[in-house]
């Protein structure tokens, strides 16, 4: 017995289908009046449509049928969409493989990973062997008479060496990196705690006094209160080196600061070895100089100690005496207008307060997924460590930018040395030993750029964590000599430099780089699924949590943190041992991003300049021959081509890491594999640099 057909529903099926395709080519979906056999045109807000959907009435299998129909059309999207990609994929990878060349003297973490790739291969192939004979992994199983052949002897050998002499020291080592791992991350659950106590308690530093806005009197803007001993007198310093893309961005926004002219100071302190970057930039102090801005331009003939050194013969001019704090932006950060008068004011009434340290803010932050997952980092950095660390102990180690300092206090710790690449962490340890006090100002907001390639933002992590190690060795004896209480001590011993520092960068590359894949090979070692998976899972999710809005990336953050560990576990060990690498410092190269609303602003105050001084200023660089310079910057490096690179110790770990994940499919291991899997294709991403910025 046949079942009748269902009319109705052959009637509802054909019109979801027209309404769908109707909605995909951008029309309005039709509603059917089956009482009247007539098709009226609706839109799904009017009451019409409301009434004609609540009396259709729609059963299980018609929502089933639906679903199935808008699963059937996105599966088809994807089929057709996901070849292309992958096609275009390999066809770069093929190419930069093809067009790359490689270093004759590799590093030697490339080749301890290299002999660990070897050794895994060659054992892969082995047990392999052994798995087409039936065995399973397990000891070979054969009778009395059975004929034992080299293959049995050399697998039963190698059973027993695994299990008694190598099995045992891998599992130490895990299991203390498994309690380093556990430290650090009760670490940061501490500190997002005390981020969530200041957030509830509304806590945040309270300046004792407050510059008021500005008035109109007349005609004319007149200052509030705009006494003398109320407008220190500041001395601002922008170091920079080579910035061809961002000089004219940040002397700007400095210039513009919202502050007596008299009582301030603009000093460009270029290291530059360009010529033609030399000229752009004094002709930019030149035109600010006409408006009437107090702006020097200074540059080294004998360039030492990179940016301390910089820093260094500035403060050592005569007229450096006439000014109580010094304001030190790099070339691509734009400080509000108002950055003086948010910041100085906390140092009234704070005699023993050195420094104020602002939040960095980026203008390119979703400019690419690399951006994307630096900004999810330096959030958790600015809104948890260096919030916390201010509010309850009074310290955190200076960004090296977009902070006020106390002259005072820069000299009473010893000023600026060129021992370190980290020239602002050493004199904040220093000025904190010395008993002086820090603030952080979570609200005021300082913009820059993020680097947006992987090349230039591995250069910027090598520098950023093989410093801190060169600091350490430097400054231990100095802090267990040193007269500040002994909870300062091992704050800074063994929270700011061991824990943080040293032992992060450690556990990381060491427990899923190296011991997670040796794991698959000698199987009596093991790592619980829950070391694995579920709280590096609970920890990428606690580090997002400042930057809601990237909860989309926290598997590419967690796989991209791993792979980044091998370039920070590097550095570390760099600077702990002073190899030569350690103190090598390059400049992270910016690409001159500027926010929409501050170039508008920008330009509307350009715009309001007087009419003679808009001449003077025409005058002025038609005199420096402005055009002949430009000229000169976009020819220079004409010819050369950019190239997107390959990094060779991420591509042996991701060799590595894929062999394991081979080894750990036969074995059935489960969430093993999939990480595995997917923490070697991440490597093989960066490696082929597939991430960040693409030009080649």
């Amino acid at each position: 017995m046949t079942r009748p057909p269902n009319h109705e529903f052959q009637e509802w099926w054909n019109e979801e289908r027209f309404n769908f395709d109707a909605f995909n080519s951008g029309q309005r979906p039709s509603v059917v009046d089956r009482d009247a056999n007539t098709t009226a045109e609706t839109t799904p807000t009017t009451p019409s449509s409301a009434a004609a959907g609540k009396g259709r009435g729609h059963n299980a299998r018609q929502i089933s049928w639906s679903f199935f129909l808008r699963f059937h059309h996105s599966l088809t999207f994807l089929l057709l969409f996901l070849p292309s990609r992958i096609e275009s994929l390999l066809r770069t990878a093929l190419h930069r493989i093809s067009y790359s060349t490689y270093s004759s003297n590799p590093s030697r973490i490339f080749r301890v990973i290299r002999g660990f790739l070897i050794s895994a291969v060659l054992l892969l192939m082995f047990e392999v062997v052994v798995y087409c004979k039936g065995w399973g992994f397990g000891p070979p199983m054969y009778g009395k008479d059975d004929i034992i052949g080299l293959v049995e002897v050399l697998y039963s050998k190698w059973l027993f060496v695994r299990k008694e002499y190598l099995a045992p020291p891998l599992q130490f080592m895990a299991n203390v990196c498994i309690v380093l791992f556990l430290i650090q991350s009760v670490d940061r659950l501490v500190l997002m705690f005390g981020c969530f106590w200041i957030k509830f308690r509304k806590v945040r530093p309270i300046a004792k006094m407050v510059y008021e806005e500005k008035e109109e009197e007349g005609g004319r803007d007149v200052e509030v209160g705009s006494g003398g001993d109320n407008y220190p007198m500041v001395l601002l310093q922008i170091p920079m080196c080579n910035e061809r893309e961002v000089y004219h961005q940040s002397i700007a926004a400095v210039c513009a600061q919202d502050w007596p002219r008299d009582r301030m100071l603009v000093q460009i302190l270029d290291d530059s070895d360009e010529r033609d970057v030399q000229l752009l930039i004094k002709t930019e102090v030149q035109k600010w100089q006409q408006k009437g801005v107090n702006i020097l331009y200074r540059h080294r003939l004998i360039r030492t100690g990179y940016k301390a050194g910089n820093l260094k013969s500035a403060m050592s001019c005569n007229y450096v005496k006439d000014y109580e704090f010094v304001a030190i932006f790099d070339a691509d950060f734009q400080p509000g207008s108002d950055f003086l008068k948010k910041t100085i004011p906390h140092f009234k009434g704070n005699d023993d307060l050195a420094l104020v340290q602002t939040r960095w803010a980026f203008v390119n932050k979703d400019e690419n997924l690399l951006t994307r997952l630096q900004n999810i980092n330096l959030s958790f950095h600015f809104e948890v460590e260096q919030q916390v660390n201010g509010v309850f102990i009074n310290f955190f180690g200076f960004n090296g930018t977009a902070g006020v300092w106390r002259i005072k206090a820069l000299e009473d710790s010893g000023g600026w040395l060129e021992r370190t690449t980290v020239e602002d962490m050493d004199i904040a340890v220093r000025a904190h030993l010395a008993g002086w006090k820090f603030i952080y100002l979570n609200d005021v907001k300082c913009l820059c750029e993020l680097p947006e390639s992987y090349e230039a933002y591995k250069k910027q992590q090598h520098r950023w964590h093989s410093g801190p190690m060169q600091l350490f060795r430097l400054c231990l004896f100095d802090i267990l000599r040193s007269k500040v209480t002994f909870t300062k001590k091992a704050n800074l011993i063994f929270l700011f430099f061991l824990l943080r520092k040293l032992i992060l960068p450690f556990y990381s590359f060491t427990l899923f780089c190296i011991i997670l894949p040796m794991t698959m090979f000698l199987p009596e070692a093991q790592l619980p699924a829950w070391v694995v998976c579920y709280i590096p899972g609970i920890m990428s999710a606690v580090n997002i949590l400042p930057a809601p809005k990237s909860f989309p990336f926290i598997v590419p953050y967690l796989l991209f943190e791993n792979t980044m560990s091998v370039t920070k576990f590097n550095a570390m060990i760099s600077g702990l041992f002073k190899f030569g690498s350690s103190y090598e410092w390059i400049v992270t190269k910016k690409l001159g991003r500027s926010s929409e609303a501050d170039l508008i602003a920008f330009a509307e105050k350009e715009s309001e300049l007087p009419q003679t001084e808009t001449r003077g200023l025409q005058r002025a660089s038609s005199e420096s021959d402005i055009g002949e310079l430009n000229k000169l910057e976009s020819t220079k490096n004409f010819g050369k081509i950019k190239r997107n690179r390959l990094y060779r110790t991420e591509l042996i770990l991701a060799l590595l890491l894929l062999t394991a994940a081979t080894r750990s499919l036969l074995s059935a291991h489960g969430i093993h594999f999939y990480f595995l899997l997917f923490q070697g294709i991440t490597f093989l991403a960066v490696g082929l640099d597939l991430i960040g910025e693409q030009v080649s």
